[in-house]
């Protein structure tokens, strides 16, 4: 598996050095993620150079660099650690306690007073707590990323990365709960048991099939948002990519073929999200046959990977094998989405070399795209569910926002992330989503 690695290589400060040591990670078959200088004396510059690879590359990378007349590997650099270190998230009141007045207004004697009115109104802890604004976290490890089951515990820097940006993107208070347990009516009952703390729950990182039945169950018993993100995030970035591509060929994706290699939790979000959206023929492959069932059950049809890769003019892979797609299936013209991470079904630029029109990994099309407008527009218009009108909205408000040559736009960007949340206000208070039509509680964004 490859993972990014972050190497100290100090290089000779004159004209040329730099381009050999390129020239080196170019040999070994590596692209260079990031490149950026850490010092510079007289004559001697260190380079932080980070670049994705397994063990073998990085053995051969760095003797070839140490060969080298000018340049030597110091180490790898901690970079990556240090910004973990202590954690990526804490908790912090919002408000000065600059005073014992203060102090007697937010705590006893004189919290008190809302704790009364919310006993009288429960709506009110809308207003006078962080409750809308805070979303649960969850996951049991089960399958994290591409590593799999890996535990809740080791998947929990997975979890305080989507709550960094949470806060960063859509100014939520994203809380990480780790379970451990891989039973269904477990975690249903704990999610229950502790859903009046927020105003949403993210269901994260749990694996299929288990989580198709926690999430219904728990949408259908909790009166709060509960989306799984694995399966509807990355069901609505991968709709907003392939809006975009076909916006800019020419093409009506209700018209095409959408072939989906693998039905677990993402494969099975797309699909479904695709049949909502109005797409005619979506095929999909996968080697668990009750998965093909399930997709056939929602108007999709089943069929073989080699089939599949002939008949479909867009391609959608979320597998987690790499390599998986072979490069004689490949057709020109083919829109080819192999998204999982870290390492994809095929190479995006092997697979554009070989006549692809557009071709993505998992790196390029991230959920982080929609979550955060996702939950603060469901926040915002006091929804009680997701509905599909606000996942085609979200999807649509990023597909718009995608420049010419892009597949998706710019995921720090805050100002897309607010017309994203706004779309799905605007969605959820036109289709069943916010009881009496809720109210804009205009927070955050």
């Amino acid at each position: 598996m490859k993972i990014p690695e972050v190497l100290l290589i100090q290089v000779t400060h004159a004209p040329g050095m730099l381009s050999k040591v390129l020239g080196a990670v170019a040999e070994v078959g590596l692209v260079i993620d990031d490149l950026s200088m850490i010092s510079r004396t007289q004559n001697k510059t260190i380079w932080e150079l980070t670049i994705e690879l397994n063990k073998e590359s990085l053995d051969d990378l760095i003797s070839k660099i140490n060969a080298l007349p000018h340049a030597e590997v110091l180490g790898m650099s901690d970079r990556v650690f240090d910004l973990h270190r202590g954690g990526k998230i804490d908790n912090k009141s919002r408000l000065e306690i600059s005073s014992l007045q203060v102090l007697r207004d937010i705590y006893t004697p004189g919290v008190a007073r809302v704790c009364l009115a919310i006993q009288a109104n429960p709506a009110l802890a809308l207003q006078y707590t962080g409750i809308a604004n805070t979303v649960a976290i969850v996951t049991n490890g089960t399958a994290i990323l591409g590593l799999g089951n890996i535990g809740p515990v080791a998947g929990m820097p997975v979890m305080e990365g989507k709550a960094a940006l949470f806060n960063y993107l859509a100014g939520l208070s994203g809380v990480p709960i780790l379970l451990e347990s891989k039973d269904p009516d477990e975690i249903v009952k704990v999610v229950k048991a502790i859903a009046p703390t927020f105003g949403a729950i993210q269901l994260e990182d749990i694996a299929a099939p288990e989580c198709f039945e926690v999430e219904q169950r728990l949408q259908a018993e909790l009166n709060i948002p509960v989306l799984h993100d694995d399966q509807h995030g990355t069901a609505v970035v991968a709709l907003a990519a392939i809006l975009a591509a076909s916006r800019q060929v020419g093409k009506n994706i209700a018209d095409a073929t959408i072939g989906q290699i693998g039905l677990g939790a993402a494969g099975l979000g797309i699909t479904r999200l695709l049949l909502k959206y109005g797409v005619k023929a979506v095929y999909g492959t996968d080697l668990n046959l009750a998965a093909i069932t399930h997709l056939e059950t929602m108007g999709g049809h089943g069929t073989s990977l080699p089939e599949l890769m002939a008949k479909a003019d867009i391609v959608i892979a979320t597998t987690g094998v790499k390599g998986l797609i072979k490069p004689e299936w490949v057709r020109k013209g083919q829109m080819i989405f192999a998204l999982s991470n870290p390492e994809p079904e095929i190479e995006p630029a092997l697979a554009l070399e070989l006549g692809a029109a557009f071709a993505a990994d998992g790196k390029n099309v991230n959920n982080v795209q929609a979550f955060p407008g996702l939950f603060r527009g469901a926040l915002n218009a006091g929804a009680t569910k997701f509905t599909d009108e606000m996942l085609v909205a979200a999807a649509e408000s990023i597909a718009a926002h995608t420049k010419e040559h892009q597949l998706v736009p710019n995921p720090l960007d805050k100002e897309i992330h607010r017309d994203i949340a706004e779309a799905v206000y605007e969605a959820a208070r036109i289709s069943g989503a916010v009881p009496n039509h809720g109210k804009h509680l205009e927070f955050g964004l």
